[in-house]
């Protein structure tokens, strides 16, 4: 039980910045340019380093499973610092600055495959790199348009910091939870859009799979899976890795293909496509990981 409260402190967090703030922030960042907002990070992130004891320590928790011994301090600081970093650069992401970013697509292909068949598919991410540089991805491509599935109270933040930084964005959001949330999605889906999740982690610690990720067990939630068996799109993994500088780079992977009916074991079924994203989530936070930003005690 204490377990699942400290996996859920993140939801009832308050939240750092008032929109009032954020506004301001965005429009300094704007006029400013990137490389010179990029040095008050340094300072940033040196306060949350001396005053954010919660987040340190499970920076600290998180980066000595992935490295196998303990964390040193200045891995701590890069720590928070590519998760500044990412934060800053969805401001010029969201407002179509691309020429600050150098993006590499690998697998892009899949994503044409799927396109082909004239319809979307079930697009899952984490809190790992940035979400925002895949659908600034798919805003390149008008036949490609991405929206961002969502549990309905987080849905209701995003959609005023949207909101906030480009308004015309902000209906990009699906809140998870409300009674047409599946029609909504469905009718996206129909119309060929990806929709995107970020599927590791639950708002109210039910219907959860403990799966086996860097070295101990964590706690996963089924919901996301659930909609997609029941939508029978294909799944695709997206991890988009910020590589450092302006670099990121986007994968795409197939973690199952559309469902032509229901599988017979449903439970089976959710379990060996979670079992997959889990490990392909591990492999990348192997592959770069400062680029993880759940700052709170993730493990069981």
């Amino acid at each position: 039980m204490r377990s699942e409260v400290r996996r859920q402190e993140w939801v009832h967090r308050r939240e750092l910045g008032a929109l009032p703030l954020i506004k301001a922030y965005v429009w300094v960042a704007l006029r400013v340019g990137r490389p010179l907002m990029r040095l008050f990070l340094y300072p940033i992130c040196l306060y949350f380093m001396l005053f954010a004891a919660d987040a340190r320590k499970a920076s600290r928790a998180y980066l000595a499973r992935v490295f196998g011994r303990p964390a040193r301090t200045r891995e701590v600081f890069q720590h928070f610092l590519t998760f500044a970093a990412c934060l800053l650069d969805r401001a010029f992401l969201l407002n179509d600055q691309k020429q600050w970013f150098a993006i590499t697509v690998h697998n892009e292909d899949l994503l044409q495959d799927i396109e082909a068949t004239g319809g979307g598919c079930m697009l899952f991410g984490a809190h790992f790199g940035s979400f925002e540089v895949a659908r600034t991805v798919g805003r390149q491509r008008a036949d490609l348009p991405i929206s961002l599935l969502m549990y309905e109270e987080n849905a209701q933040k995003i959609r005023e910091v949207l909101g906030a930084i480009n308004p015309r964005l902000a209906a990009e959001v699906i809140g998870l939870g409300r009674l047409d949330s599946l029609i909504t999605v469905a009718d996206r889906l129909q119309r060929g859009h990806f929709i995107g999740v970020l599927a590791d982690r639950n708002v109210d610690g039910r219907d959860l799979a403990h799966c086996p990720f860097l070295g101990a067990k964590a706690a996963f939630p089924k919901g996301p899976f659930r909609v997609a068996m029941l939508l029978q799109r294909p799944i695709v993994l997206m991890a988009s890795v910020y590589r450092g500088g302006g670099d990121y780079e986007v994968y795409f992977e197939q973690l199952a293909p559309a469902l032509t009916q229901r599988p017979p074991d449903m439970e089976a079924w959710i379990d060996e496509v979670m079992r997959r994203y889990v490990q392909r989530l591990e492999f990348y936070c192997r592959d770069a990981p400062f680029n993880w930003f759940n700052f709170y005690d993730f493990w069981l």
